[in-house]
């Protein structure tokens, strides 16, 4: 069984600063024979064609004469200022909430670390190389030569298909790289594999702890009868010494409301808390559209730690069950495959929604097939 929770605020207390970096940068190729501005979000096939140094990319065959974008390795970079007292935090953070695809990420010259999963959330520890004025680089790798060079050297099995249909135009090795997969060309679209800072990327300062994760995961317990929310978060604690405080989790139409002690360790760590919805209150399951209503409840969880430091999440839980069921079916050698949703047989339907725009910062839709690829966007009237 399945339950579904989603977070959809958080508010932190004082004890942290934050000042995003995106805007304009400056973008160049490999050779240096291309230097330009350009602007975070982004990537250099917007960049190239807001500066009128490329046509529209989707003109014609423009995605064949253009390939060459993707075949040069791009670098990111703008000089900024600390916007705050470095000797006032004791956890300084460069934080990437998307990085399209591999690259080596510096500071003052200072490596970083490198990234190579453009779904990930990179954060990189630069309290001890920040200054009051900054120099920061993102190092772009050709994902084109980058998968290649992954699928040479796996030599165990082989994986397939190593090129799409040459009709298609597009690249190929795209399962050895965590991208994107239709940037390397799909049935329904060119091939634009690209390069670039696709989400916020931002300066994080605080004291004491920082919360970094937060989950909520609603299930039911068959022998209690009674539904349950189990709530994991973890911190990054930045203090010498243990942090004790409270923790109240309030569901105010479930008439739920209960406060833990939790003491947090030097370190990630991490706490889970269950919390046990009130067995007077009537839960109201979520079902899939068409079966019934999307019912949601609000979930405020407060954390109030030594020091006064206190963050308050707003969060929306939602209650379901699912089951997926195989079992032997009379007259056949196989075995049944359908899902009980809230323990209600449902024939699941759907439909796909591809990127509304190759570019991510042109307005493309981001989404997920079943193998957890962003090329589409499962958005049918069931699922």
């Amino acid at each position: 069984q399945i339950a579904l929770g989603l977070v959809i605020l958080a508010i932190a207390g004082a004890h942290f600063s934050v000042r995003s970096l995106r805007g304009s940068w400056r973008l160049g190729n490999g050779n240096g024979s291309l230097r330009l501005p350009a602007e975070v979000p982004g990537c250099a096939h917007t960049a190239l064609h807001r500066r009128g140094l490329v046509q529209d990319p989707y003109y014609r065959f423009n995605d064949v004469m253009y390939r060459w974008i993707s075949l040069d390795n791009w670098t990111y970079s703008r000089t900024f200022k600390t916007p705050f007292d470095v000797r006032k935090w004791q956890r300084i953070n460069l934080v990437f909430e998307g990085v399209d695809t591999v690259a080596h990420i510096l500071i003052n010259n200072v490596t970083l670390g490198t990234t190579d999963n453009m779904f990930n959330r990179y954060s990189f520890d630069i309290t001890s190389v920040i200054k009051e004025v900054n120099f920061v680089e993102v190092r772009f790798l050709s994902a084109i030569s980058y998968a290649a060079e992954q699928s040479r050297c796996h030599t165990a099995y082989s994986i397939p298909p190593a090129c799409p249909p040459p009709v298609q135009k597009g690249e190929c090795h795209a399962n050895f790289i965590r991208k994107e997969q239709c940037s390397f060309g799909w049935d329904w679209g060119p091939s634009f594999p690209t390069q670039g800072i696709w989400k916020d990327v931002r300066i994080e300062a605080y004291n004491y702890y920082h919360l970094i994760y937060f989950s909520l995961t609603p299930f039911f317990g068959k022998s209690t009868q009674q539904w349950s929310l189990e709530i994991e978060s973890i911190f990054d604690v930045v203090s010498s010494k243990p942090i004790a405080g409270l923790v109240t989790v309030n569901i105010p139409k479930l008439q739920t409301q209960q406060t833990y002690n939790v003491k947090l360790q030097p370190g990630e760590g991490s706490i889970v808390l269950l919390v046990n919805i009130n067995k007077s209150s009537t839960v109201e399951a979520w079902w899939p559209n068409g079966h019934g209503k999307q019912t949601g409840y609000n979930v405020t969880t407060t954390f109030i730690m030594e020091a006064g430091y206190k963050i308050e999440k707003i969060s929306k839980a939602y209650f379901r069950t699912v089951e997926l069921v195989q079992e032997p079916i009379p007259g056949s050698p196989g075995l049944s495959f359908y899902f009980r949703i809230n323990g209600r047989p449902i024939f699941i339907k759907g439909s796909n929604w591809i990127p509304a725009d190759s570019f991510q910062d042109r307005g493309g839709v981001e989404g997920c097939d079943s193998f957890g690829r962003t090329n589409c966007c499962g958005s049918g009237s069931s699922d």
